[in-house]
C-alpha cells in the first residue's frame, strides 16, 4: 500500500469516527439564551 493510499485510509476513517460522534450529540431542551447560558 503506497503512502498516498495510507493517508487516504486513514482520514476515511478518522471522518468516520468523527461523524459518529456528532450523531450520538444530545440536543439540550430549552429554548433561548438563556437556557444556554445555564440561566433559567
Amino acid at each position: 500500500m503506497t503512502k498516498s493510499r495510507l493517508e487516504a485510509f486513514s482520514d476515511g476513517v478518522i471522518a468516520i469516527i468523527i461523524t459518529i460522534m456528532v450523531l450520538e450529540l444530545k440536543i439540550p431542551h430549552g429554548s433561548g439564551n438563556q437556557y444556554l447560558a445555564g440561566t433559567r
